[in-house]
């Protein structure tokens, strides 16, 4: 990997830390330089504003975002339980999605400039749904959204209850249970 390569993937990382952290408006790019060692002036000349840098964070991180969590329609209840998981272990990607929807997107579609990326599993709830295996008359895009917040009950956004990896394990396995029954009694049909 060449310097400059180094430089810039530096210069995102610190980047991704302050705006997951304090959000476009809040973050500085003198605390991005001073963290990364990449001056200023040549952030600017690769990202063109403290905006562009955002949008190369979270372009950075947006296929982590969607897809850090493996989906499968077969199992709405373990896929929110993993997301549970993920959203202790890199609460960062939380937070930029977060920030970016109150810095950019406040209304509608959250990836709206970034169409398609759900799709595949839209269609897979549309087909589980088709095969009476989860309840059909919530949308499948809806079905997603309910599954992705309840995931979200105890994530680092919680505006009740913000779990850590520092609680202790049976907090997490009741919580993990909870969320499990709640999507399966909510989402998934049985016959």
């Amino acid at each position: 990997m060449r310097d400059g390569e180094r430089s810039r993937d530096r210069l995102l990382d610190a980047a991704t830390t302050e705006f997951a952290n304090y959000g476009i408006a809040g973050a500085r790019v003198d605390r991005v330089a001073s963290a990364s060692q990449v001056n200023k002036a040549q952030m600017y000349g690769w990202y063109g504003s403290k905006d562009g840098l955002f949008d190369a964070v979270f372009a950075r991180h947006l296929v982590r975002i969607i897809d850090r969590v493996p989906f499968t329609a077969e199992d709405l209840p373990g896929y929110a339980v993993a997301l549970y998981d993920s959203y202790l272990t890199e609460p960062e990607l939380v937070r930029l999605a977060s920030w970016y929807r109150l810095e950019r997107v406040p209304t509608g579609t959250l990836l709206s400039a970034h169409p398609g990326h759900s799709d595949a599993k839209f269609d897979a709830i549309a087909t589980a749904q088709a095969d009476g295996r989860i309840v059909d008359d919530i949308r499948p895009d809806e079905v997603y959204a309910l599954v992705i917040s309840l995931a979200g009950t105890w994530s680092p956004i919680s505006a009740t209850f913000a779990a850590s990896t520092e609680d202790p394990e049976p907090e997490h396995a009741r919580r993990r249970a909870a969320l499990r029954e709640v999507v399966d009694r909510a989402l998934v049909r049985h016959e």
